[in-house]
């Protein structure tokens, strides 16, 4: 199997096709499965790679805390680059992986090519800011007290998420069952030091408006709790641009993987022609 050496872990990735890169960055509740269909799509024109983090096998499972923070997987697209000897790419994320896309823009400008955040915002918004930094303690503790197949099917019907049942029955349960084998420690882990402890996206707003790197931000009409945070993003962010997907909650790419690759096949055009625009101050 292969894997990139990066800080504390070794992460396992695939690749497919041949062209400028794209690397995906997964979401808290998958690994790199769910770019699937992105990755027939798009390595019909690009080289692309998807990786699982750390916590994810057969990537590794590391039992120090302190080597899953929001800096490490942030850190941990900059490693599977260097290790796949990819100086530049565009970089698409869900979620928890479009935080680290994110913060990766910020980082790293000179080694993002582009930028696809989707989903990305959940617990940063003030309005929600403090019941998330109450609840993730608890759903850490969750993965190992409940056990996976609990909490995947608590996951799976949670209110940003049962419009993928509804949409495709076949995919949702797909999807819950490779849930339910994901390493608890792994999944524990990350929610307690990643997802509990990383700083809201609003607290990088003066950073956000320095960045040019073209962004395009995509987000389900039905995926409150990241609709605020999204909307800040676009009036932060001089080069980004907002793809709102209407009846849609959390796992855009997965409920509409039609619309989403169409969405970023034409933004990644854009940023390769140089005609993806930026707001001028």
């Amino acid at each position: 199997m292969p894997h990139v050496q990066a800080d504390g872990a070794r992460l396992y990735y695939e690749e497919a096709g041949a062209g400028h890169p794209i690397v995906f960055v997964h979401e808290f509740g998958a690994d790199l499965r769910e770019w699937e269909m992105q990755l027939r799509f798009f390595s019909r024109a690009y080289r692309c790679i998807a990786y699982n983090a750390r916590g994810y096998p057969p990537s590794d499972v590391p039992n120090d805390l302190s080597l899953y923070g929001w800096e490490h997987a942030c850190e941990d697209i900059a490693a599977i680059m260097r290790g796949l000897q990819i100086s530049r790419a565009h970089v698409v994320g869900l979620s928890m992986g479009g935080y680290a896309a994110l913060q990766f823009g910020l980082r790293h400008p000179d080694m993002a090519s582009a930028i696809v955040a989707a989903g990305a915002g959940t617990g940063s918004a003030p309005s929600v800011r403090e019941a998330w930094l109450k609840e993730a303690p608890n759903l850490a503790r969750g993965f190992k007290e409940r056990g996976m197949p609990a909490m995947a099917e608590e996951m799976g019907h949670a209110p940003t998420r049962i419009q993928l049942k509804r949409k495709d029955p076949r995919g949702w349960a797909e999807t819950i069952e490779r849930l339910k084998n994901h390493s608890p420690e792994g999944m524990s882990n990350t929610m307690a030091r990643y997802q509990a402890q990383r700083p809201s996206l609003h607290d990088f707003r003066d950073a956000f408006a320095g960045m040019r790197t073209p962004v395009l931000l995509a987000v389900g009409d039905e995926d409150a709790p990241c609709l605020e945070t999204n909307m800040m993003l676009k009036a932060a962010i001089p080069s980004a641009g907002l793809w709102v997907c209407p009846n849609t909650g959390h796992a855009i790419n997965l409920e509409e993987p039609a619309a989403f690759n169409a969405q970023v096949q034409d933004f990644f055009s854009a940023a390769e022609r140089g005609t993806w625009p930026t707001r001028s101050a």
